[in-house]
């Protein structure tokens, strides 16, 4: 009998909120199949099966899990009779498709044959990427969205960057202890928005958008965040994030992450946004540029702090509207604050 463990997904969370089964206990599976759905502080992440047999689930949906936590078991007994899983399939004893498979089937045309053809219960993303084979990868929806505001943006923002180093120990210890008591995913992306929601009442013009030689001032800080599920860049924003709680926070960014997976976003949820937080915790990335979103004059890049809690953390900045030493006021007042939470 094989045990389904969490694996270890980043670095900075202690525990995972299990969102949602993507097979029903008692079904057969085979090894790769995505099987269930793991919320972290930075994204929804897919667990696929490590043996085929019959999944039984230990846990249920909607319990936090720690790493290396056993939350099903994959046996060689026969399965019970179990409806056959079905999600917008393409018939009644269709398989099931995650949700990035289901983006990357609209996109690119694939019919019913081929995904049956497949023989496979569960269809993930990387089984339609096979399906494509050949010398060249097409660029999902999602991502040629992202290489046109890329293109965009070095084309028309003269951008000038800035890093400050900042020892986020406290912050790191100050979001897990928000997470237990609000039994929600807390991470260095909702101690960054709210941190710098808190300045832009001192800091107006890193929060306006420019239209020549004219800076428009924002009423209220609008923060995107971006989400980066390997198939192209989401940024949901945090509408109005100098009124919200961190526990308001820790939900919202959670409803992002999840509908980053499913592809279900209100276009209320992606535009708006007046500053963009862009999260480069995996790893051991310690210096990351981001590029500044057309209709915004800043990008702030979070990196995982490394040994002895510090961390490189680093804005790009439309030069035409901010200087140098307004980015470096601003950058000051950003780490007093995030270090003020140790």
């Amino acid at each position: 009998m094989a045990e389904l463990r969490v694996p270890k997904l980043n670095n900075n969370d202690t525990e995972y909120l299990l969102v949602e089964w993507l097979v029903p206990d008692g079904a057969e599976v085979h090894e790769d199949d995505a099987v269930a759905l793991v919320e972290t502080s930075k994204a929804a992440e897919e667990l696929p099966a490590d043996a085929t047999g019959v999944l039984r689930h230990a846990i249920a949906a909607g319990t936090w899990c720690r790493p290396d936590a056993v939350i099903a078991t994959i046996s060689s007994d026969p399965a019970p009779a179990v409806p056959a899983p079905v999600a917008d399939a393409a018939g009644e004893d269709g398989p099931l498709i995650t949700a990035p498979a289901r983006r990357l089937i609209d996109e690119r045309g694939i019919t019913e044959e081929q995904i049956r053809a497949l023989g496979l219960k569960v269809v993930k993303a990387a089984d339609i990427e096979n399906l494509r084979g050949g010398g060249h990868h097409e660029l999902p929806r999602v991502q040629r969205a992202v290489a046109r505001a890329v293109e965009l943006s070095h084309q028309t923002i003269p951008a000038a960057y800035l890093a400050v180093r900042m020892n986020l120990a406290g912050a790191v210890e100050h979001a897990r202890q928000a997470t237990k008591e609000f039994r929600r995913p807390v991470g260095l992306a909702e101690l960054f928005v709210q941190a710098v929601a808190g300045l832009h009442a001192d800091f107006p013009l890193f929060f306006a958008a420019i239209d020549g030689t004219r800076a428009t001032l924002s009423e209220a800080p609008h923060i995107g965040v971006t989400v980066d599920l390997g198939e192209g860049l989401y940024v949901p924003v945090v509408h109005d994030a100098a009124s919200r709680t961190t526990k308001d926070l820790a939900v919202t960014l959670m409803k992002h992450r999840v509908a980053a997976t499913t592809g279900e976003f209100k276009e209320s949820d992606l535009t708006g946004a007046n500053f963009v937080v862009t999260l480069h915790t995996e790893g051991d990335v310690v210096l990351a540029i981001p590029f500044v979103f057309p209709g915004t004059v800043c990008a702030l890049a979070v990196t995982s702090p490394q040994d002895g809690g510090h961390a490189d953390i680093g804005l790009a900045y439309d030069h035409r509207l901010i200087n140098g030493r307004d980015a470096t006021l601003f950058m000051s007042a950003l780490k007093a604050a995030v270090e003020g939470l140790g």
